[in-house]
């Protein structure tokens, strides 16, 4: 064996009988710093996007339920009124027809003042 072909054997580019003279690397790949920057902003939208349809969902319940207790102060309301005209009308009706009432004399009048 010569020397080039020597040289040419041991070298490990070269394919010698019997081999593939393919060979395969395993090269890894990684993410350059723009692809990490680009990435990053997307996920940071992403999660705002998120976070803004959480706070319009919670606004949105917020209205229904202001609403609902509004229209509960406003019976209360209607409640009290009609539990105070109810009161008044059976208390005319009590009045006449208690035991007092009907013992009283109707009175005429009698003159007027005049000056």
């Amino acid at each position: 064996m010569t020397y080039s072909s020597s040289v040419a054997a041991s070298k490990s580019g070269y394919a010698r009988r019997g081999q593939n003279a393919v060979s395969f690397v395993a090269v890894s790949r990684t993410l350059g710093p723009v692809s990490n920057t680009i990435i990053l902003i997307v996920l940071a939208c992403l999660i705002g996007l998120l976070y803004l349809t959480q706070v319009t969902k919670t606004n949105s319940y917020g209205y229904t339920i202001n609403s609902l207790q509004q229209q509960q102060s406003e019976l209360k309301d209607q409640k009290a009124n009609l539990e105070v005209s109810s009161a008044r009308l059976q208390s005319l009706e009590r009045v006449a027809n208690s035991d007092a009432a009907k013992g009283l004399v109707s009175v005429a009048p009698t003159g007027s003042i005049s000056q």
